[in-house]
């Protein structure tokens, strides 16, 4: 039987996560998405709320929390802004969770443990210049030499590039196949921001997401130990994937959040404003605007909470995370347009939210995927074109701690 209630310890971290971002970071992100700041200062609350490691278990530091507390926790966050989902995505869904799956025991007491408990803030770096949809074109190359590897390349549009310790970094290991564009050459990396010949920056002409930190991280020379490979040589471009998968599903939850803020903003808005005499909700058209908010918001909702579902149970949800991903993203691009069309002039002016959560709202549709590449990916497995293999490792199912 199916169950839609949350549990107890659901419900006490909505609340928990609701009241903190409302409380400690509503009433600022105004003033820090006009300043284009990150305040580095949200992180070691959000550690406090074991949010770092919300879904890692006890035993590296986590909160030992299940998959649907990651989602509860990235729409909850995204509500209020975007940029503290992305600290989710980027920390805990594309690197943490990766380096549960991939990662050795040694990896895992080194790097997860700290990262868990928050003492450490971790990034992922695919993206670099001249390649995003296209993994196959990145240009980044690791040389093993003795036990050591020598990385040199660039990564760009990177999350928290300028902020975080830890980097999950994809390069070629073999350039006979990196020539071939043969991804069986690609590895991963663990690459400290401590490494000598490694440096980054960050980007200041963004559209939206102001309050967060986005930039790139050059690698000139760097030299890593031979135990900071990721998994085997070669694995590269399967973590890189299954690191999406993760990513998404957060990325998923969040956009449902970003969809619930607009209708709470245009229903608010709408009771207030009045126009021909009445208050603007009486009209038809406001009306039909909302009440796809509303569609939107549940839909959203139900793909990503069962994606989370699956994830409990240890199943592989790529396709799962993916359609959820692409309709929440999608979904909330289409509200938060239509949020600033209810507030009229206002919803084009920086007095009210909405304006933001449109800049915001474009980033997801087009990261970790862009809508035209969860498009191909949901047609080629009805077509039989595309199916999901086992890989050596996988996210493990959740067991209650």
């Amino acid at each position: 039987m199916l169950n839609f209630d949350l549990t107890d310890d659901h419900q006490l971290l909505e609340r928990t996560v609701r009241e903190w971002a409302g409380r400690e970071v509503a009433p600022r992100i105004h003033d820090l998405d006009r300043a284009h700041q990150f305040d580095r200062g949200i992180l070691p609350q959000m550690a406090s709320l074991g949010l770092l490691g919300i879904s890692v278990p006890v035993k590296y530091g986590g909160a030992g929390m299940d998959y649907i507390s990651l989602g509860i926790a990235s729409e909850e966050l995204e509500y209020v802004d975007t940029s503290l989902r992305v600290i989710m995505s980027v920390h805990a869904g594309l690197n943490c969770l990766t380096l549960l799956a991939w990662g050795t025991e040694d990896q895992k007491q080194r790097y997860l443990v700290p990262q868990a408990q928050g003492h450490k803030i971790a990034s992922y770096g695919l993206t670099e210049p001249s390649a995003g949809s296209d993994a196959r074109g990145i240009e980044t190359v690791a040389i093993k030499k003795g036990d050591r590897y020598v990385v040199t390349g660039e990564k760009m549009w990177i999350s928290m590039a300028d902020v975080a310790d830890n980097f999950l970094v994809f390069g070629w290991t073999d350039l006979e196949k990196k020539r071939a564009r043969d991804v069986s050459g690609m590895s991963a990396f663990i690459i400290e921001r401590g490494f000598k010949g490694f440096s980054s920056g960050t980007l200041k002409e963004k559209w939206g997401i102001l309050a967060g930190n986005t930039g790139f991280f050059k690698m000139d020379e760097v030299e890593i130990p031979r135990e900071n490979l990721v998994g085997a040589e070669g694995e590269g471009f399967k973590i890189a994937m299954f690191a999406l998968d993760q990513g998404r599903y957060t990325v998923a939850a969040g956009a449902t959040g970003l969809i619930r803020a607009c209708r709470d903003a245009s229903v608010k808005y709408a009771k207030e404003r009045k126009a021909f005499g009445v208050e603007i909700g009486s009209h038809q058209l406001v009306k039909e605007m909302i009440a796809q908010m509303e569609s939107d918001y549940q839909a959203s909702r139900l793909l990503w909470e069962r994606a989370g579902w699956m994830k409990n149970i240890g199943r592989r949800n790529t396709r799962e995370s993916g359609l959820a991903k692409w309709f929440a993203t999608v979904a909330s691009e289409r509200a938060a347009g239509d949020a600033v069309q209810i507030h009229g002039a206002n919803g084009y002016s920086d007095e009210y939210p909405v304006g933001r959560y449109y800049r915001n709202c474009k980033g997801a549709v087009i990261y970790e995927g862009t809508r035209e590449i969860h498009k191909l990916m949901q047609a080629d497995y009805l077509l039989g074109y595309r199916v999901d293999r086992p890989t050596r490792c996988e996210l493990p199912a959740w067991e209650h701690q």
